[in-house]
Parts: C-alpha cells; structure tokens; sequence
C-alpha cells in the first residue's frame, strides 16, 4: 500500500501546532523533517527545539532527513529530540556502514538518501543495512521544484536491486509528487511518498493526503 510522509517544509509556521494536529487526524503514514544547513544544502530550516515541540504533540512517526553536513555529529542529538527514523544522505557519509551502525544502535530505523547526480550502484554493499532509500526526485534545497523524469529508470534499478536479493528494504521518494504521477511512481515500485506542496497548498489537506494515499 501507498505510505504518505507529509513534509511540514511547506506547512503554515504560525499554525505548526495545528498543522501538526491535522496531519495527526490525518491517514498520514509520517511526518516528514527536512532539516538543511545552508551549507550542503542553500537553504536553512528548523532545529532541536522545534522538533522536540513537535514529537511532544505528533502521533505519527517522525521522519527526519538531514541534509546537512557531518551528520555523524549529531546522530545521537536527533534521536534524543524524537526522531524515529533518521535519514542521511550518502553524498556526507565517509564511513556509511558506521553511520548506520549508529543510527540503529540508537533504536531508530535507517534510510540513505541519494541526490539526482548519484547512482544507486553506490548502494549495493550497504542496501541490506538499510530499512530505506530515499531518492531525490528534485534537487534538494527548496520545495515546489518539478519532477525530475529520469528519476523512473533510477527507481526501477533500485527496486530490482531489492527484489533480487528479496529485501524488505523499502524505497522513498522526495520532490514533485502530485496526483498525476504517484500510481505510476507506485508502480515502478515507490513505497513512501514525500509530499510537500501538494498537501500543504491544497484547499482540504487531510482530503488530499486520502486522495494520494488511494490512488
């Protein structure tokens, strides 16, 4: 079945706490964080004080995604604020398996995410550590870009990479999801949908979140 991860980048920041609610009410599968450094990343977003407001409220899973630089740093501070899986990206991990290693130690669950540029092939002699990949179907930094087409071949490749050594691993996706394109992103064997501006600037965002999440 389709999970959706609503990512709160685009939600109204004068009503976080009611945004929050409603994605709680919501058939939301997670919350989505995405926290950029403005350094790998050109832009800055939200730190430890404003997630350990949202665990304190939020009744789905936080989904954290680091895209920032030497995220090994901070593993532990993440967790501590109530990140329950954590996703960092193999382009600022040196020592990956060691990092995952960490993560899992922690009791999160661990995803590696691949920019547009990075191929999937980087992934074979880590995919069994893995509970998830998160491929970037836009170039990470800013919501609302357009879907990058090449980002179906990718998935296919990662998907059959999975299924020919029957892991469970699980594949997300993150950047131009709307409702033209999540069946045939689902088809091509997408499992987690980051959704940002297509939830956030609908007019009836849980109906939304229902619409994609039946497609």
């Amino acid at each position: 079945m389709i999970q959706i991860a609503p990512s709160i980048l685009t939600a109204d920041f004068l009503q976080l706490g009611k945004e929050i609610e409603m994605l709680n009410s919501s058939e939301a599968d997670m919350i989505h964080l995405d926290i950029m450094d403005g350094n790998f990343v050109p832009n800055l977003t939200f730190g430890f004080p404003v997630i350990k407001q949202i665990k304190s409220i939020a009744k789905k899973d936080l989904d954290v995604h680091l895209m920032i630089s030497n995220p090994d740093n901070f593993i532990e501070d993440y967790q501590k604020v109530g990140a329950d899986r954590l996703t960092v990206h193999y382009e600022t991990c040196p020592h990956l398996h060691k990092t995952i290693q960490n993560i899992k130690s922690l009791g999160m669950k661990a995803a590696v995410s691949l920019n547009p540029h990075t191929t999937v092939n980087n992934l074979h002699e880590i995919i069994g550590e893995l509970d998830m990949v998160l491929i970037m179907t836009v170039n990470p930094g800013f919501g609302g870009q357009k879907f990058i087409e090449n980002s179906y071949e990718k998935i296919r490749k990662l998907k059959k990479m999975i299924s020919d050594r029957a892991l469970k691993t699980k594949i997300q996706i993150d950047g131009g999801v709307n409702l033209e394109n999540i069946r045939p992103l689902a088809d091509a064997g997408v499992d987690v949908f980051v959704v940002g501006n297509t939830v956030f600037a609908a007019d009836n965002p849980k109906e939304m979140i229902a619409k994609l999440r039946n497609s």
